[in-house]
């Protein structure tokens, strides 16, 4: 292990990856730090469903999620649960998330988080156009089906608003349906399409990825936790390891729902909650779609993957738990059935649940905290971390190297909810 590298990178997930890519392309020697195996069971990108388009940018604080943010409110396996807790941490964090809960925040946080994702599918097109990454990235749209009169009619109403705001939507006929899903049949009320849909096939791309690193020069070690920071003159002097010290130039604290764990031993507070997602992987049935689909209203998504489906969604706020929930396997399962009722149901291939890093607006935290002089965030990417990830790093890089960045920081500062975060 190299003892003195320009920058280390603490989180071997998708956005520590990206910070170490655009590290490199920089001319910076950058270690990467992961507390388990790249794109292992314990990544948060190692289940999920892989989204990286222009969908899913509106912050999950908005005016029609005030009402569910009250621990309890909602049973279990509702796709939005928040477990009630005395945790004076989650309470907080619930406090700021019902105060981002505006038609304005979420306008605000919307805008941020487009043209993140925009960026960062630019440059993942770039780099999926090498030999090695080329069949991690497709491209085919996404469909959004809704099952009810009243979903549909409030996202046909969006439409003109989200288009104006760079997302190519558009309201699918019956038959524009049938064609683009001839072999599917969907019982729902109605579709919306986004041609610029995309997904990676997780967790293939991750490793990938990382040998794609590795030949660059990176130095990545997968289980290395961190253990500990000297801290002098405002400046990280070495980093405590269970493989070793280091002695970096600079850190990146970019570990994912770890990162609050991890920064608390430099002295500093990450407004950061996990929220749990699961996802089941099937055989691929005969009638399945063969791109994704969200079923708008339950939150859950459909991504094909070669000879298999991944049925992948829900979001449980109840702290550190990694624990796979039976009863939100059978919910996606069941959701499944009510949009699409012909599809029959194979045999369960994989069952997973990974915790999503989250803030309370839904914009990640990246930039300074505390008064370190060393160290950079790079957290709380939510459950479209895939989608930030390449434009992240870029951020990063420009940030640690004094270049004027693309993406605007001001919005993502770390130390935007207070004086303790």
């Amino acid at each position: 292990m190299r003892e003195d590298p320009d920058v280390v990178v603490i989180g071997g997930g998708v956005v520590g990856l990206f910070c170490a890519y655009q590290l490199r392309r920089s001319g910076a020697t950058v270690t990467v730090l992961e507390r388990g195996a790249l794109g292992g069971p314990q990544s948060c990108s190692s289940g999920n469903t892989g989204f990286v388009g222009t969908h899913g940018a509106a912050p999950l604080a908005e005016p029609g999620m005030l009402a569910l943010a009250v621990p309890g409110a909602t049973e279990p396996d509702a796709p939005w649960y928040i477990e009630p807790s005395t945790d004076p941490g989650r309470r907080r964090w619930l406090e700021h998330f019902q105060r981002a809960c505006t038609a304005e925040a979420a306008a605000a946080g919307f805008r941020t988080l487009i043209e993140m994702k925009k960026r960062s599918l630019e440059i993942l097109r770039d780099l999926c156009a090498s030999e090695s990454l080329a069949a991690s990235l497709e491209s085919p749209g996404i469909v959004l089906a809704f099952k009810t009169m009243e979903g549909f009619d409030d996202a046909r109403r969006a439409v003109a608003r989200t288009v104006a705001g760079g997302v190519p939507l558009r309201v699918l006929r019956s038959s524009d349906l049938d064609e683009l899903e001839p072999k599917t049949k969907f019982d729902i009320h109605g579709a919306l399409y986004n041609p610029e849909g995309a997904y990676l096939h997780v967790p293939e791309f991750i490793r990938e990825f990382g040998r794609v690193l590795r030949d660059s020069g990176v130095e990545i070690h997968e289980h290395t936790a961190v253990t500990g920071f000297e801290i002098r003159e405002r400046k990280i002097v070495r980093l405590s390891t269970t493989r070793g010290d280091l002695r970096p130039g600079k850190v990146v604290i970019a570990a994912g729902a770890w990162s609050a764990e991890c920064a608390r031993m430099a002295g500093i507070d990450l407004l950061l909650q996990p929220i749990k997602g699961h996802s089941v992987t099937v055989p691929m049935p005969p009638g399945a779609p063969s791109r994704p689909v969200l079923l708008s209203e339950a939150r859950v998504a459909m991504v094909p993957l070669g000879d298999r489906l991944r049925i992948g969604g829900q979001l449980e706020l109840a702290g550190m738990n990694t624990s796979v929930s039976e009863r939100r396997i059978q919910a996606l399962l069941r959701t499944v059935r009510d949009y699409l009722p012909d599809l029959e149901q194979p045999p369960i291939l994989e069952s997973w649940s990974g915790l999503r890093p989250c803030t309370p607006d839904s914009l990640p935290l990246i930039g300074p905290a505390g008064d370190l002089r060393n160290l950079l965030i790079a957290a709380g990417h939510g459950h479209i971390g895939l989608g930030l990830a390449a434009a992240t790093g870029e951020l990063v890089t420009d940030l640690l190297t004094g270049e004027h960045p693309l993406t605007d920081p001001i919005p993502l500062r770390p130390n935007r909810f207070g004086a303790s975060s």
